[in-house]
């Protein structure tokens, strides 16, 4: 039995952000329907060297494509010339359980993610939403950007970190795919005056106070995918409609875990799944007052239903190479 193998250039060659966001707001829709099968990540934690690792399995039952992801997430890794995150995913056979596929996940994480925030102010931020603040300056800051430019466009971004010349180097490599100037602030409050708000750091205290958001404002909050970790002051969470991708996943490591597990929110603060959202079970906006939060921890079946897309594509244009197994 044979395998394909894709390596990371491999998949990026036959990846898009408009492509992806379709396959992803498709496989969103079956979750909100209640028709997919995805248990809640599971987490190894390694407190020795400040990382952890997460599997991640899904089966879109419609579609019938399965797979899972194996994901690490260690910060300390740029000081060994290695990414912070690293993924595999694996594509395996509903029907036989055999492997049909293993390709690399590191990248294909990053644009699945941007894709879910830019499906996710589809049908949550205002239709008029016209500025962009940006917190944080990595891949998923890019990606973040540039799913919402496949939305909305633009006529301003805005954009702070930890270093001026973080966002230096994000300004230049995002020039030709924004169709407007980005700004760099030096605070976060100055970046926060903005339609559309996207955290996307490591923080495991509030970055973000309430007093610095405005009615009629969405916050895509990204960041936070793992027990302890925190970027908006909780006060926000009780002033907004808080709309998470997975009800069980967030209650463990969305946004919501911090203030949940302090109290400060209950679970009847959580206004719906995005899935839900989409397919109009529970509403989405309904004001222009309003302020929205779309809770981000990343699901399996984004990373499924991205992975079959490469697939398909990979095996039509004859990239990858066959690996036996037994």
């Amino acid at each position: 039995m044979e395998v394909l193998w894709l390596a990371q250039e491999e998949v990026k060659s036959v990846m898009d952000m408009h492509s992806d966001m379709q396959v992803v707001e498709r496989a969103f829709r079956q979750h909100g329907l209640g028709k997919v099968q995805m248990p809640p990540k599971s987490y190894l934690y390694y407190t020795a060297y400040n990382g952890d690792l997460r599997t991640m399995p899904a089966y879109l039952e419609e579609e019938d494509i399965t797979g899972v992801k194996i994901v690490n997430v260690h910060p300390g890794n740029p000081t060994r010339n290695l990414p912070t995150v690293m993924a595999l995913i694996i594509l395996i056979s509903p029907e036989t359980g055999a492997p049909v596929a293993i390709m690399d996940g590191t990248y294909l994480t990053d644009i699945r993610t941007g894709a879910a925030g830019g499906i996710a102010a589809k049908y949550l931020a205002r239709k008029d939403s016209k500025v962009i603040g940006l917190v944080g300056a990595g891949n998923q800051a890019r990606t973040q950007l540039e799913s919402l430019c496949e939305v909305y466009e633009p006529e301003s971004v805005r954009i702070t970190s930890r270093t001026k010349e973080s966002c230096e180097q994000f300004i230049r490599d995002m020039a030709d795919i924004v169709p407007c100037e980005i700004h760099y602030e030096e605070s976060i409050e100055k970046v926060c005056d903005c339609d559309i708000l996207v955290t996307t750091t490591p923080s495991r205290k509030p970055i973000v106070k309430a007093s610095w958001i405005k009615e009629g404002t969405h916050i895509n909050a990204i960041g936070a995918d793992a027990v302890g970790k925190e970027e908006l002051d909780p006060e926000i969470l009780l002033r907004a409609k808080v709309i998470v991708d997975d009800m069980i996943q967030a209650l463990h490591s969305g946004e919501v875990n911090v203030p949940l597990s302090k109290h400060y929110i209950s679970e009847n603060d959580i206004h719906a799944q995005l899935g839900e959202v989409m397919v109009g079970l529970k509403p989405g906006r309904t004001s222009e007052e309003e302020i929205t939060i779309f809770d981000s921890t990343g699901l399996a079946i984004q990373d499924v239903a991205t992975a079959h897309l490469v697939y398909e594509r990979a095996v039509r244009e004859g990239l990858g190479r066959q690996v036996r197994m037994f």
